[in-house]
């Protein structure tokens, strides 16, 4: 099977999110006992005379501690995320992240026989490169299969045939992942992540992680959240390397 469409799924997030932020914010600042400070608000927009009237004061405030570098109140709100469509080497590049959690599709206890796999958009704009690309899978996918009946023929079944089989499994092939990580670490992962430097595939990912988070919790993934250019307001790329959307280091302001 071809054709692995991206989907990204924010299935647990850190509940009274913008409150614990605040709370822990304030905390930093103030002689006063968080615990006693901590009022869950709606989220909603607020309304004068509502509970909720502060909604937007105590979003100035995250949106000012976030932009002084100040992020470890971010760490106490964490967001799991379940993504499939990605290619098993994207997610080697997702991994190397520290402060995150994972579980990832095995390939040993899943049977591989039916796996669908990711083209790269270069490859799929040429259809001589394409055809050659699909018959690939298609027969690394033939040989998986021939492995596993193989080995089921001398007694090894199961995870213990598709352990060993999934040797030859194409780093193309689609694999499902759960990740979590707190808020900081997002901001991180968005900053090398969203660059245009970065490989498409991840960089797709973490587009539409960052789409999910904004949507969520606008005060600490707003506008300059994504690529570090969108804090610095420079490139810190350096000249070889810079895309051109914003000047090089030493030359904004120019």
């Amino acid at each position: 099977m071809a054709g692995a469409e991206l989907k990204v799924k924010l299935i647990a997030m850190t509940p009274n999110a913008l409150e614990v932020v605040y709370s822990a914010c304030r905390q930093c600042y103030s002689a006063a006992f968080a615990g006693d400070e901590f009022h869950p608000v709606s989220g909603a927009a607020p309304k004068p005379g509502s509970p909720d009237e502060d909604l937007k004061k105590k979003e100035a405030l995250i949106r000012k501690v976030v932009a002084s570098g100040h992020e470890s109140p971010l760490e106490h709100v964490s967001m799991t995320f379940a993504i499939r469509g990605i290619s098993r080497s994207c997610s080697l590049q997702v991994v190397r992240h520290r402060l995150a959690s994972y579980s990832q599709q095995s390939q040993r206890y899943v049977s591989m026989q039916d796996f669908s796999y990711v083209i790269p958009p270069t490859i799929e704009a040429d259809e001589e490169l394409k055809g050659m690309f699909e018959a690939t899978m298609e027969d690394t996918r033939e040989k998986y299969l021939r492995i596993v009946r193989a080995l089921n023929r001398k007694g090894i079944k199961g995870e213990l045939a598709n352990q060993d089989a999934r040797f030859i499994l194409p780093e193309a092939a689609e694999t499902k992942i759960v990740v979590t990580m707190n808020c900081r670490e997002l901001l991180h992962f968005f900053s090398v992540r969203c660059c245009n430097r970065a490989q498409w595939e991840i960089r797709r990912l973490a587009n539409e992680m960052l789409r999910i988070c904004r949507e969520e919790v606008p005060s600490i993934f707003g506008r300059e959240a994504g690529a570090k250019c969108e804090r610095l307001g420079y490139c810190p790329e350096g000249a070889r390397y810079t895309c051109g959307k914003y000047p090089l280091k030493g030359e904004a302001g120019r």
